[in-house]
């Protein structure tokens, strides 16, 4: 499969402060890949360096197979779509003249406007002003104007952060739907039940370098305690090994009608991460 982003013993250096550090890895076409990490793990430099916005110290970035410099040019701008923090929307103007804006500026018709306030739940706000938006719906608007022209490849710094439990899955089945359409989603979340739900893979990033990378079904496999958790109806919850003593215990539980639930005992990409690094995703 094709890779879109390939770095290679990329290294940052901030005067005397090792941002990045020999990190490595690749994002290959159609793959939604989450960059997970705590603030101040260099995950907003790698995007930085990966968007031409800043220039690494050492080491290899390519996006589409050429330097990620290249970005800079405008036949690659139009390749990508990045969601950052800052908004760059027009607060004086209705949710649709800015999106009317960014199409001119990108060629794209304005009847793709309709799609994407779909995509984010907000058909019924185009004609509302910026600068009367809610913090949510500020979001959806910037994340609608990131992949308004059909980027090739999209860079996504906390998309739902702001957003309700509703509103966040109607933008997840939104990302769902670029991605069955061949888009690449890069992707950085503090949030890890977001990672679970979206991401094909997952790369932990602490002090400047990769300490792990997976899917994250391969990764709570790996850290599992091989033991199930057998819920009984007194209340008490046993832990019971896998193999042939646990299945007996669970045999002679269910005989007796004991057993509330049963459910394996993996990790989650949060506890996994707590375990390697010591710190928390916050």
């Amino acid at each position: 499969m094709e890779n879109i982003i390939e770095v290679k013993r990329l290294a940052k250096l901030f005067a005397n402060q090792q941002a990045l550090k020999d990190v490595s890895f690749e994002v290959k076409k159609g793959e939604i890949f989450g960059f997970l990490g705590p603030s101040g793990s260099g995950k907003t430099t790698t995007i930085k360096i990966l968007t031409a916005q800043l220039a690494q110290t050492d080491g290899e970035a390519l996006v589409f197979g050429v330097p990620a410099s290249k970005l800079k040019e405008t036949a690659y701008r139009k390749k990508i779509g990045v969601l950052t923090d800052n908004t760059g929307l027009y607060e004086r103007l209705t949710v649709y003249d800015n999106l009317k804006l960014y199409c001119d500026l990108y060629d794209v018709p304005h009847t793709r406007i309709s799609e994407v306030l779909e995509m984010v739940n907000l058909s019924e706000a185009k004609k509302k002003v910026v600068s009367k938006l809610s913090k949510g719906m500020l979001q959806r608007v910037i994340l609608a104007r990131a992949f308004l022209h059909k980027p090739d490849l999209l860079f996504l710094d906390e998309p739902t952060s702001a957003l309700d439990p509703v509103n966040t899955k109607h933008i997840y089945k939104g990302l769902e739907g670029l991605k069955e359409q061949g888009t690449t989603i890069f992707l950085t979340t503090h949030d890890m039940n977001e990672a679970e739900t979206l991401c094909d893979r997952v790369a932990f990033l602490h002090n400047g370098s990769i300490q792990l990378l997976g899917t994250p079904k391969s990764l709570r496999q790996k850290f599992a305690t091989h033991t199930l958790t057998v819920e009984l109806t007194d209340g008490n919850k046993e832990i019971i090994d896998k193999g042939p003593e646990g299945a007996q215990a669970i045999y002679d539980y269910m005989k007796q009608d004991k057993i509330v639930s049963i459910y394996s005992n993996e990790p989650t990409l949060g506890d996994i991460f707590v375990e390697v690094t010591g710190r928390k995703l916050s």
